[in-house]
């Protein structure tokens, strides 16, 4: 029990690694075990049952309870927020079209049935056959667009219903991100299924890819918080933006790079934003909002692993349907968990635009998880210093009009 204890009270990313490093020695030096390989394959399982379930509940739930007034009185930094989503996601396409990067997977060979859509026009009609599925099914086969389609549905259906029917909804939504954060707890010993599985197959070179693909990830969200948010702020505000993003990154986004949680670094963002003399009124509601749908580091995460899944099972991407997965990616980005990973669930979404699996796209979610020592941390740190970044931005652009001295 004490040895429970001591391994409980690691941080995720220490197990995570313990988990990564035994799995690489096992592989080498004991290869064949099934039953350590089936341990990675439980993980997967786990999250394949649980994710579709989630979407749904967080999605609709959170429309239902949605305030509009709130939302329409900070249009200003919802807009920016969303905007720089977008421009996060269509920066990871210009990365992945620069630098493709395709990974090794077991059973790949479920995907030799695979056809690639023949262009635009199919992806769509794909995506509109998709969207209006059997909401049970599409639970059942995990079509993530159906998915998305009927939690908006049901959604804005259950705005007009009783207090404690909404409260009903939150609750369960709560319980499956419960059942999620169970989940993930046991991806130390997932991870070292799935790379000892990896290395067992693959040898050591299979860390050549995977470290291509943690490149790919950290170049664009880079890109993205030192050239496309301080362009973004830039324009708006016609004044230098890197006092400001400098402050976020270092006051904000180091904190949340070690914490991997938006919902854990609010009070750090409400400090921030006081310090920086804004508007409690404002940052009060925009924090918080923020930590959902301002989702730069999910978008790029989502879009790096969809076109990692469509070069892996050698799906030709047009520019077009790329800038479709954008779209895609960014408003999946805003019903992404608040759990550590909580991204990785929504890659199956942006892969069944191209008609990829839910077996790859699942297996594309594990390596994420073994990358996601890097990846997520580097994915909250510009979530969460992007929060105060446009929240300050919206009220700055307040002050410039009423002729105010910006603080930075």
């Amino acid at each position: 029990m004490q040895l429970i204890k001591k391994w409980n009270s690691l941080s995720l990313i220490v197990r995570i690694c313990v988990g990564l490093a035994v799995g690489v020695i096992l592989g080498l030096t004991v290869p064949g075990l099934a039953w350590i390989s089936l341990l990675g394959s439980l993980f997967v399982g786990a999250l394949k049952g649980i994710a579709p379930v989630l979407v749904f509940l967080l999605v609709s739930s959170s429309i239902a309870s949605a305030k509009g007034g709130n939302l329409a009185k900070f249009r200003t930094v919802i807009f920016l927020y969303l905007f720089s989503t977008l421009c996060a996601a269509i920066v990871a396409v210009m990365v992945n079209f620069i630098h493709p990067v395709s990974l090794t997977l077991a059973n790949i060979d479920v995907a030799e049935g695979y056809t690639a859509p023949g262009g635009m026009n199919e992806v769509i009609m794909n995506l509109l056959t998709s969207i209006i599925a059997n909401p049970v099914k599409a639970l059942i086969d995990a079509n993530y667009i159906g998915i998305l389609f009927w939690a908006v549905i049901f959604g804005l259906a259950l705005k007009e219903a009783y207090e404690h029917t909404k409260q009903t909804m939150q609750n369960f939504a709560d319980a499956a991100s419960l059942v999620v954060r169970w989940v993930i707890g046991c991806a130390p010993f997932g991870i070292m299924g799935l790379v000892y599985d990896s290395v067992s197959t693959s040898g050591l070179e299979i860390f050549t890819t995977y470290g291509e693909l943690v490149l790919v990830l950290v170049v664009s969200m880079l890109l993205v918080a030192f050239v496309v948010n301080p362009l973004i702020v830039g324009i708006t505000l016609r004044h230098n933006p890197f006092p400001l993003i400098l402050t976020c990154i270092r006051q904000s986004g180091i904190t949340a790079f070690f914490t991997r949680s938006s919902a854990a670094n609010i009070p750090v963002n409400l400090e921030l934003c006081k310090k920086l003399g804004l508007d409690e009124d404002m940052y009060s509601v925009s924090i918080p909002l923020g930590a959902t749908i301002n989702m730069d580091g999910a978008a790029a995460v989502i879009t790096t692993f969809a076109l990692t899944a469509a070069n892996t099972v050698g799906a030709e991407v047009s520019l077009p349907v790329a800038l479709l997965l954008s779209i895609v990616a960014t408003f999946s980005a805003c019903g992404a968990s608040g759990v550590a990973g909580g991204s990785l669930l929504l890659v199956p979404l942006a892969c069944s635009l191209f008609g990829i699996s839910n077996d790859i796209a699942m297996q594309i979610v594990g390596v994420g998880f073994i990358v996601s020592v890097i990846q997520d941390s580097l994915e909250t740190a510009l979530n969460s210093s992007g929060d105060v970044i446009f929240t300050a931005t919206a009220e700055f652009l307040e002050w410039k009009k009423e002729g105010r001295k910006l603080p930075l």
